[in-house]
């Protein structure tokens, strides 16, 4: 970034930094060495999202992670306040299926799999002598069913404790990074600038940008209140199963000493279940005038009571019950199809809400029509049911032997016909998919054939008549056909999400309906149905399989190789940049970290100096910088130029993200900021122009498309081929420094030097620039100051 070997640590640690070259590190107390000239300075963020390898077991969150996604993507609208808290609110219940979905399948595993069945049957056991203690024939004091059973609990009851320790922990290292104020800010000279402080601007709506709001990037309270609720409602849930296995024997048998504690523990748990969802329910990030007290005592009370009748239900079923045997399978069938049925409703209801904002204010650039949140929340109940129902069908076919579960004739009756049911939609789905992607290879084949004519035209001058290179036209043409396909993301997601939503109705309809696998629903049906669902079965089954390894795979891999680690980490780039608003165990928001960094330096430099600066981000950089610049008080605004290039800002953001980064926010921060140009190409597959018009005296921001590759073929200045960067290297292009010189020129000097901080001389505060770069891998900023 800094194009220096020798570079030194300003401030931060080893988690994000800000660094300059050695000869730079004391610039502000020799100006006289630089002449005016810009100090280059950077802002590296990589190891927030790639690190350890640890944080490659962040895709087993991935469903988490997708989910918190949509709360972000509500479509940009005027009033009807009632239907954006509505849309949140529906988002959060979302993500809570999610949470009791995995606790569910982690039931489904430890007590279903392998405490009640393969421990209760002979034949499994005989082939796992780690299971032997817990085998029915032996008669042993663990022989019980309920005994069995509360001890296999303590498998899903680890995972919720580890869910919420990650979730703290993470908070701790990445999200509690408080937003800068005056009085910590440490200027007491800010009243020396004869600059008054410049009125906020209005909004084009006459609201103020959500990304300004001073605490947008520190949802403490709202991370604390979320974590309590999921972490009860896993405990919750690993309690109902053991309760609901004893309360079916003790409702079945002759009653007993554990009949009132069996229906006064159901009762407690509907209470506990009743206050987890109206947690959930509650405002959110705008809680104002909510009761800290009341915040206290639920983030504190909540899981801990969750977790005492969790005790309770270990007691309850642990009770001994003479004549208890298990036999087939535990009554959980019910609870993925309740679960399964209110994912549809709520994607459902969510798909009226969000159809509902968007048509207030069309705008025509927002993804899938306002669709986007719906379809996104949909893919993430998909992931979902694959990673759960990939679990259960895995260790179902090892319990199993050579069976197939569920079909009849094996050890154990297998995993609740619902998943089964799943799998069996899963070959179809990536047939109906085979569509789309075929259209879209055809379609880009094409535009490549049409691209090659003009690619030749603007090349010809640098021919200089001769005939063009057929081979190297279609290289450029074919990038610039593939980097398009980006636009065509919100079909494709449609495609993906709508199919996903049909498909998954129609399992939980046939499973409800048959209460048999596909593979026996179909026996007796013509000789096709019959074939076509039980090779879906089998095939779905291995594919959900599959899946569950493929994660488990990349995960060790990413451990081990520090390369798949780092490209793992950039995954995480987009998906962990908003805080998390819908779902405390998704992996953390390293935007709550970076953005109050950023915000930090430049406000204490900039009030500290009176200089100004330019502040450049590479991809995910630009919208670092974005957020950061939002958070700046105006008169401090006043003072920076914005250089963005590679910037998915619209045509990722603006589009999939209209609320907080559509047309009149990107609008807006144009007049913010003193200058800001956007640098951009053709053959940018994530980067894209941010559609900001000229507007008076201030010149349109995009500047585009930039030649890529700057030669066409050989050359006296370029004799080698030169090379088609797309998405990286934008500094290699000349535009890159002439664009960066001109926004310092535009900057207006310091109006009065300011008295150094103690320890610096007198002299004049030099003009600095940075520029950042995110390649390999690496996040990062640039940021230049004067």
């Amino acid at each position: 970034m800094l194009d220096d070997p020798r570079t030194v640590r300003v401030t931060g640690d080893e988690t994000a930094a800000i660094y300059r070259r050695a000869v730079d590190a004391d610039a502000e107390r020799h100006p006289e060495r630089y002449g005016g000239r810009p100090v280059p300075e950077a802002y590296c963020w990589s190891n927030l999202t790639s690190g350890n390898g640890s944080r490659a077991l962040w895709l087993l969150l991935l469903p988490f992670m997708v989910v918190n996604l949509a709360h972000w993507m509500r479509p940009a609208t005027e009033g009807l306040r009632r239907s954006q808290r509505l849309y949140g609110v529906l988002v959060r219940l979302v993500a809570l299926t999610l949470t009791v979905l995995l606790t569910s399948a982690a039931c489904e595993v430890a007590l279903d799999l392998t405490a009640w069945q393969c421990a209760g049957s002979a034949e499994c056991v005989a082939h796992r002598s780690w299971l032997g203690f817990l085998a029915a024939e032996r008669q042993g004091w663990w022989s019980q069913p309920g005994r069995r059973l509360a001890l296999a609990s303590v498998v899903p009851a680890a995972l919720v404790g580890l869910l919420w320790y990650l979730s703290h922990r993470t908070w701790s290292a990445y999200e509690s990074q408080r937003p800068p104020t005056d009085d910590r800010l440490g200027v007491p000279d800010r009243a020396a600038v004869p600059e008054p402080p410049a009125p906020e601007p209005s909004a084009p709506d006459g609201v103020r940008s959500a990304l300004g709001r001073p605490g947008f990037w520190y949802g403490r309270r709202l991370v604390a209140r979320l974590r309590a609720a999921h972490t009860a409602a896993g405990f919750l849930t690993v309690a109902a199963a053991l309760t609901a296995a004893g309360a079916d024997h003790d409702l079945r048998g002759p009653g007993g000493p554990t009949a009132v504690p069996g229906v006064l523990l159901r009762a407690a748990l509907l209470c506990c279940a009743a206050v987890v969802l109206w947690v959930v329910c509650a405002r959110s990030r705008g809680d104002r005038g909510r009761d800290r007290s009341l915040d206290r005592l639920l983030t504190e009370r909540l899981p801990a009571a969750s977790l005492v009748l969790f005790g309770l239900s270990v007691v309850y079923v642990g009770w001994s019950r003479p004549g208890w045997v298990s036999t087939g399978a535990l009554p959980v069938d019910q609870v993925f199809r309740i679960l399964a049925l209110a994912q549809v409703v709520l994607i459902v209801a969510l798909v009226v809400i969000a159809h509902r904002l968007y048509r207030r204010v069309p705008q025509p650039r927002t993804a899938m029509r306002g669709l986007g949140g719906p379809a996104v929340a949909t893919l993430a109940c998909a992931l979902g049911g694959v990673m759960t129902g990939g679990v259960a069908q895995w260790v179902a076919d090892r319990l199993d032997g050579d069976a197939t579960p569920g079909m009849g004739g094996g050890a154990i009756p297998g995993p609740p016909v619902l998943l089964s049911w799943q799998a069996s939609v899963i070959p179809v789905l990536l047939v109906l998919l085979t569509v789309p992607a075929g259209v879209l290879a055809v379609r880009t084949a094409r535009t490549a054939r049409a691209l090659a004519p003009l690619v030749e035209r603007e090349y010809a001058k640098e021919r200089g008549g001769t005939r063009g290179d057929a081979l190297r036209t279609r290289q450029v043409a074919g990038a610039r056909a593939r980097a398009a396909l980006t636009d065509s993301a919100p079909r494709l997601i449609g495609v993906v999400s709508g199919a996903s939503l049909l498909l998954g109705a129609a399992a939980v309809a046939g499973s409800w309906a048959s209460g048999e696998v596909p593979g026996q629903a179909a026996r007796g049906t013509d000789s096709f149905v019959e074939a076509f669902a039980q090779t879906a079965q089998a095939i779905g089954s291995w594919l959900v399989g599959f899946g569950f390894l493929l994660f488990v795979t990349w995960g060790r891999r990413a451990y081990r190789d520090a390369s798949a680690r780092r490209t793992i980490g950039i995954l995480w780039d987009v998906g962990t940049f908003w805080p998390r608003a819908a779902h405390p165990f998704a992996p953390p928001c390293y935007a709550e970290r970076a953005v109050p960094d950023l915000t930090w330096r430049i406000a204490a430099w900039t009030g500290r100096t009176g200089g100004r600066l330019v502040l450049s981000g590479h991809s995910q950089g630009s919208v670092l910088a974005a957020a950061a610049v939002w958070q700046l008080r105006p008169e401090t605004r006043r003072r920076v130029a914005l250089l963005t290039y590679g910037s998915p800002l619209e045509r990722l953001y603006g589009r999939w993200f209209p609320a907080y980064f559509g047309a009149g926010h990107l609008a807006r921060l144009s007049r913010e900021v003193h200058c800001w140009r956007n640098l951009w190409r053709a053959t940018d597959p994530i980067g894209g122009p941010v559609l900001v018009p000229a507007d008076g005296e201030r010149p349109e921001v995009d500047r585009g498309p930039l030649t890529d590759p700057l030669c066409y073929g050989r050359t006296v200045e370029h004799p080698l081929p030169e090379p088609v960067f797309g998405h990286s290297n934008y500094q290699a292009d000349p535009v890159f420094a002439q664009e960066r010189a001109a926004l310092l020129d535009r900057l207006p000097p310091p109006p009065r030097p300011l008295p150094p901080p103690r320890g610096q001389d007198s002299s004049d505060p030099v003009g600095s620039e940075a520029a950042g770069s995110e390649a390999a891998g690496s996040g990062s900023a640039g940021r230049s100051s004067a």
